[in-house]
């Protein structure tokens, strides 16, 4: 009988370990990666830069690009000064943005991109997506998977605490984007990937039951991986469903009505998640999830990230603005003004102060 499989864009290279920095050179070694050495490497001025310090030494063949923001213009102005140097690979050392724009870059130049990540503040690291802020606000831009992910855990430690935080956030808030997968399927017949679905789920899962703290090495490799299954459950389904309802569209409402005052993308999909779960009648879920956001220094009020009530119930009603075409709780309910003002104030209550 034939046996029928198919194909999962994935890393070649996956370390993720205390002092997995130091062997960055072998991994970039690798004749899948680089046969010649000649790699280009977008670095940030700040942890980025420190780090260049340390490692260049033993990557004598590469060239170094300072990227200054993570906007679109960043990137094609940096696959502009790599695309006449012949290089074998790009290699994204530093932040979520500074990824993000080697991503783009790579893609732009037809290279693969190594992701070498300096924080844990979103799933992005591993993701087939470019987040790139552009003169309409913020765009999301499809690009191939790392050929390869890089997480020192040491590295990890170093940065500020709110960037783990923030990851925290963005992977739990797979439970909820699942379900409205889920939901999306049960109305409108959409279909389903289940292995994207699954690794989705069982990456925000494996964060929100870990006993562990963001100090401990054994939480932070858990949160490490979760995020790096959470970029390729995205792979799997071909888009960001698995990772991506109602939480996100509410993070993005945050990000396109107020840009200036908004909070990280993991504290708004935190607190997006947890009143997506409460939308849905998934009452002690939402408390669970908004208890172990609390656990972590998370918020789960918008409150406490700056926003009134009014300002989260406009958020709310303009969410599905931002994704068109995706069906979550949101569109199933189609709320009126004080009708999402009446179930917030029910959600304080049922959450706790």
């Amino acid at each position: 009988m034939p046996v029928l499989t198919r194909l999962i864009p994935s890393p070649l290279v996956v370390d993720i370990r205390a002092g997995a920095l130091d062997d960055l050179a072998a991994v970039l070694a690798d004749e899948r990666i680089s046969h010649a050495g000649r790699l280009a490497i977008a670095v940030s001025g700040g942890s980025g830069a420190r780090i260049r310090e340390r490692i260049a030494p033993s990557l004598p063949g590469a060239s170094w690009f300072e990227v200054g923001g993570g906007t679109l213009d960043d990137a094609v102005r940096l696959a502009d000064e790599m695309k006449s140097g012949h290089y074998d690979a790009v290699v994204g050392l530093g932040g979520g943005k500074i990824i993000d724009c080697a991503k783009f870059a790579a893609a732009r130049i037809g290279l693969p991109l190594v992701a070498v990540a300096t924080n844990l503040a979103h799933d992005g690291l591993c993701s087939p997506v470019a987040t790139l802020d552009n003169d309409a606000g913020r765009g999301s831009y499809g690009v191939p998977n790392p050929i390869a992910v890089v997480i020192d855990l040491n590295v990890i430690r170093e940065a500020p605490v709110r960037f783990v935080r923030s990851g925290i956030g963005d992977v739990i808030s797979n439970i909820s984007a699942v379900a409205d997968w889920e939901l999306a399927n049960r109305v409108n017949g959409e279909k389903v990937d289940g292995l994207a679905a699954a690794m989705a789920r069982q990456a925000g899962e494996a964060v929100l039951r870990h006993p562990g703290g963001i100090g401990d090495d054994g939480f932070l490799q858990v949160l490490a991986e979760s995020l790096v299954l959470t970029g390729i459950s995205m792979s799997v389904s071909g888009d960001s469903r698995p990772s991506s309802g109602a939480c996100h569209e509410i993070n993005h409402a945050f990000d396109l009505l107020f840009p200036k005052r908004a909070a990280a993308h993991g504290e708004q999909c935190g607190i997006g998640a947890a009143f997506a779960m409460y939308l849905r009648g998934a009452h002690e879920e939402a408390a669970e999830i908004a208890g172990v956001l609390r656990r972590h220094g998370l918020p789960v009020l918008p409150e406490e990230i700056g926003f009134d009530v009014d300002e989260f119930v406009r958020a709310v009603e303009f969410a599905p603005e931002t994704r068109p075409g995706r069906y979550t709780i949101l569109e199933h309910l189609a709320l009126t003004t004080t009708q999402i003002k009446d179930i917030y104030a029910d959600y304080v209550k049922a959450i706790g102060s």
